[in-house]
């Protein structure tokens, strides 16, 4: 695998590291868990694409076909998660209190009714834009980080053997 890809595994890992400390800061709640989730603040998305795209723009230049390539599809990856994704997000918001609104109406019948409903949907599918925007600026940091630390490894290889 080539550097660019390491990067952006990288990123989309301590963005969804990042999570876990920012949802304690906010919420006073310890959850290790939501290193394997979806949705939050950054977006690992926006964080692994912009990681990406910024490597390949200092590595090779922006009026290359890789960087044309690589921003088209981080435009539309982001224009996802916080687009269609999130509306799915909002959705299952929906679905969720609809099956508590019709429990406590069974609760209300003098007939009583079991049914085991189904497991509650996930709802934090999407991203709000400053999610996406945080990732994205992670991800552009790891890119230019990555990029200085590759260009070191460059000047470091050469290796002059006389005789």
């Amino acid at each position: 695998m080539n550097k660019g890809v390491y990067l952006s595994l990288l990123s989309i890992g301590l963005a969804q590291a990042i999570k876990i400390p920012l949802h304690y800061i906010k919420k006073r709640e310890w959850r290790p868990d939501l290193f394997f989730s979806t949705g939050g603040m950054p977006s690992s998305h926006s964080a692994g694409v912009s990681t990406l795209t910024t490597y390949i723009a200092l590595k090779q230049g922006m009026p290359t076909f890789d960087f044309a390539l690589s921003l088209i599809y981080g435009l539309i990856v982001m224009y996802d998660a916080q687009g269609v994704r999130r509306q799915t997000g909002e959705l299952t918001l929906q679905v969720n209190s609809l099956n508590e609104f019709i429990e406590k109406i069974h609760k209300d019948e003098s007939v009583k009714f079991k049914q085991n409903g189904p497991k509650k949907l996930k709802e934090a599918l999407g991203h709000q834009p400053e999610e996406v925007l945080g990732g994205a600026l992670l991800g552009i940091l790891v890119g230019m980080i990555g990029h200085k630390c590759t260009k070191k490894d460059r000047k470091s290889a050469k290796i002059t053997i006389r005789f």
